[in-house]
């Protein structure tokens, strides 16, 4: 699939959910306030700042793949991996107003404040659960297919909707047997749910921005490619280092040092454009002859 094409697709994802998540929120906030609970408000703010989350995801991806230029002569793929900081920064502070809400709640209570959710609350944090978890798996399947981190950032941000849901809805049912302070605990536990997928992201952008190596699987797949020439006699040295969701690869080879240099460079073009070719992520593939001493 084209860079074109993935964008296209990443961008018809994104205003999908962009608009059920719109929905969702106005019902949730809604049920929140007229049902009188505290967990179904803090869902309510998790899934608006899953409007917020998406629209950075589309700014990231749209940035990534502008083309390389004189100032940026190795393209902008990291700039996606800017867009997952900036979405795990909002999911921490998202998850810091739930808790406050929570504990401020939890102290009314214990002095006194009488809370009861309504039967319209379940029902609400019911449907969410199921459009969420339905979201998740939506966008994880686009995500993993043009591997966008930002993208599977935002399918996490669906998944920790769900769970954030039902967190709610044990809540609210716990509220309604006469138990009322699981209510404001369930917003706790949606907290911590949440701060738990912001440093998830946080560590997955953070790797990929800090030139770190690609997946061992894919460093074997490329010296497979490399062993397959007779005329290499020995692999001197292989580096591979993540660029966004893109990667670089660095060889250095061992040759018959009587080998004509036409013949050596036309060897070194070939398995470049063999590793390029294997590995569409392989975004440039530099290459370096050693002659037997």
């Amino acid at each position: 699939m084209s860079d074109q094409n993935n964008k296209r697709l990443i961008y018809k994802v994104s205003i999908n959910t962009i608009l059920v998540n719109l929905i969702l929120t106005v019902i949730k906030l809604l049920a929140g306030i007229f049902g009188c609970s505290v967990a179904m408000i803090s869902d309510a703010i998790h899934s608006g700042s899953d409007v917020l989350s998406t629209i950075v995801v589309m700014i990231g991806v749209k940035v990534s793949n502008k083309k390389a230029d004189k100032n940026h002569p190795y393209g902008y793929e990291k700039f996606e991996c800017v867009a997952s900081l900036v979405l795990s920064l909002m999911l921490f502070c998202t998850a810091a107003s739930i808790g406050y809400c929570g504990i401020k709640v939890i102290i009314e209570i214990i002095n006194g404040k009488e809370f009861m959710p309504h039967n319209i609350t379940i029902w609400t944090a019911a449907i969410s659960i199921v459009v969420k978890e339905w979201m998740y798996h939506y966008t994880i399947i686009v995500a993993r297919r043009v591997d966008s981190v930002a993208l599977y950032a935002d399918a996490w941000h669906h998944r920790s909707d769900a769970l954030s849901s039902i967190g709610a809805l044990v809540g609210i049912i716990g509220s309604k047997i006469f138990i009322p302070i699981l209510d404001p605990i369930a917003s706790l536990v949606i907290c911590g749910l949440i701060i738990k997928v912001s440093y998830d992201i946080l560590m997955t952008s953070l790797r990929r921005m800090i030139d770190t190596s690609a997946p061992e699987i894919v460093e074997e797949e490329i010296m497979e490619i490399i062993k397959r020439h007779k005329d290499i006699e020995n692999i001197d040295m292989l580096k591979t280092r993540l660029f966004g969701n893109r990667i670089y690869v660095d060889i250095e080879v061992r040759i018959d040092k009587n080998m004509s240099f036409s013949s050596a460079h036309a060897l070194v073009h070939k398995l470049h454009d063999e590793i390029e070719k294997d590995n569409k992520l392989v975004k440039h593939c530099m290459i370096h002859a050693n002659p037997t001493e």
